[in-house]
């Protein structure tokens, strides 16, 4: 029998275990942290081995193949001694793409990925498309796969760890939204190696698959250059008239593909600010490709709900309001949150910084923010790059930042969490994060 070994136990590697016992491999997991009580059951209850808070080598160095958490460098040693001996180290995306017929449209990109992943599955949903959604949100497609999920298409939103560990995977519809700066810790701070890892999206794309892109984003651009692609590439710009993909004028976005033309009012897009019609011309070009009828595209952007933790308006007290974009855990995200405002900002960001260089945020930021609060373990780096800038506040609790923006606030100003940083220092995650902020607000 095939030995797999699952390396780390949070929602994806339980599904790659799931999935696995299924297809009659024998499975282990190990995970060098704690597993959840909810996952420890659902292995109990299919027989499935499993470990915490080590790795036994000799267990693990044994698998035929390996799937590994994307939140497990390739550089620790475990790793590498897998790479060394030849044997398969994968992504539980890989892993689960082997025993499905579905279609997939899959999503990456610095920023918008899970908001666009959510707007093209709302749309695909809304006009009667068999359509399930996985990846980097919500459940996971090993266990969609494992619990007989076939729909017709996935919708599967990928981040470049993901990426990373995958190789015989195919995206039959490509999206890639924009690459800046993000995880290079992850990536020996080197710029190129974090395009590639962005670049995996096209691996195994043949002429009848289709790649949509940001026109606009000079580091695509420049990418795309080097590359030799099969793919039909349906482009998408703020900037320029184009004959296929979509485009935007002063008020309306038009998306043309194949001789077929449809626009819609900027305004009455559900998702406003720039970032966002860029998200929303990537929805609308997948639809177009897919034959979804006019109204249901219009339908569908125009009462699309967002997600939570992006630019999510929580409440406004005594005229002041409050902003939760705790998913903003890089500087390009923080960039889009703060141009989106059109009131004065008390700002409230820090956490985990990941090699960020906050100089693309000088301008916004001497243009729209009135103080800054920062909310972080070690906040240094804030302190240094925007001191003399802004008047600058430090605190040491969630509830201490909420008070202080409190106090700064006035009518018609806004508070905006939008940390630029990873949440690890305080916060278990970019959501506990935003749970928290929403509480610290409703409490004021």
């Amino acid at each position: 029998m095939q030995k797999l070994v699952v390396l780390g136990a949070g929602e994806s590697g339980v599904g790659a275990a799931l999935l696995a016992k299924q297809q009659a491999w024998s499975v282990f997991v190990s995970d060098k942290g704690k597993i959840a009580d909810r996952y420890k059951k659902e292995l109990n209850e299919a027989g499935i081995e499993w470990e915490e808070g080590q790795h036994t080598e000799a267990r693990i160095l044994a698998a035929h193949e390996v799937v590994k958490s994307p939140g497990i460098p390739d550089t620790v040693p475990l790793i590498r001694q897998l790479h060394h001996l030849g044997i398969s180290v994968v992504s539980e995306i890989e892993f689960a793409g082997r025993y499905t017929e579905a279609k997939k449209i899959c999503i990456t990109g610095s920023n918008g990925k899970t908001t666009t992943t959510m707007l093209i599955h709302y749309l695909l949903e809304q006009a009667g498309v068999k359509v399930a959604m996985a990846g980097n949100v919500g459940t996971s497609l090993a266990r969609q796969i494992a619990e007989g999920q076939e729909p017709d298409w996935f919708v599967i939103e990928l981040s470049s760890f993901q990426l990373d560990g995958m190789y015989k995977f195919k995206a039959d519809i490509a999206v890639l939204l924009n690459i800046t700066p993000d995880h290079l810790d992850r990536y020996d701070y080197k710029m190129e190696k974090y395009v590639d890892s962005k670049f995996r999206i096209l691996q195994n794309q043949s002429e009848e698959d289709v790649f949509i892109y940001c026109e606009d984003d000079p580091v695509i651009r420049e990418a795309l250059g080097e590359r030799l692609l099969k793919s039909e590439l349906l482009p998408f710009s703020q900037k320029d008239i184009l004959k296929r993909g979509a485009y935007s004028t002063t008020d309306e976005m038009i998306i043309n593909y194949n001789d077929d033309s449809m626009s819609i009012f900027s305004q009455e897009l559900s998702l406003q600010g720039r970032h966002n019609l860029y998200n929303s011309m990537a929805a609308g070009i997948v639809a177009q490709v897919l034959k979804i009828k006019k109204k249901f595209i219009r339908e569908s952007l125009t009462s699309f709900k967002g997600v939570e933790h992006r630019l999510e308006k929580v409440v406004s007290v005594k005229g002041l309001e409050f902003i939760n974009d705790s998913k903003a855990t890089n500087v390009n995200s923080s960039w889009y949150a703060l141009e989106c405002m059109d009131k004065k900002v008390i700002w409230i960001a820090g956490g985990v910084d990941k090699g960020n260089d906050y100089s693309e945020l000088f301008p916004m930021v001497e243009k729209k923010v009135k103080a800054l609060i920062c909310l972080g373990v070690d906040n240094s780096k804030l302190l240094d790059s925007f001191g003399g800038l802004v008047p600058i506040y430090e605190t040491a609790s969630m509830k201490d930042a909420v008070n202080k923006a409190y106090e700064l606030g006035k009518k018609n100003e806004v508070v905006l969490l939008s940390p630029a940083c990873a949440s690890f220092d305080l916060f278990d995650s970019y959501v506990q994060r935003g749970v928290e902020f929403k509480k610290c607000v409703q409490d004021l």
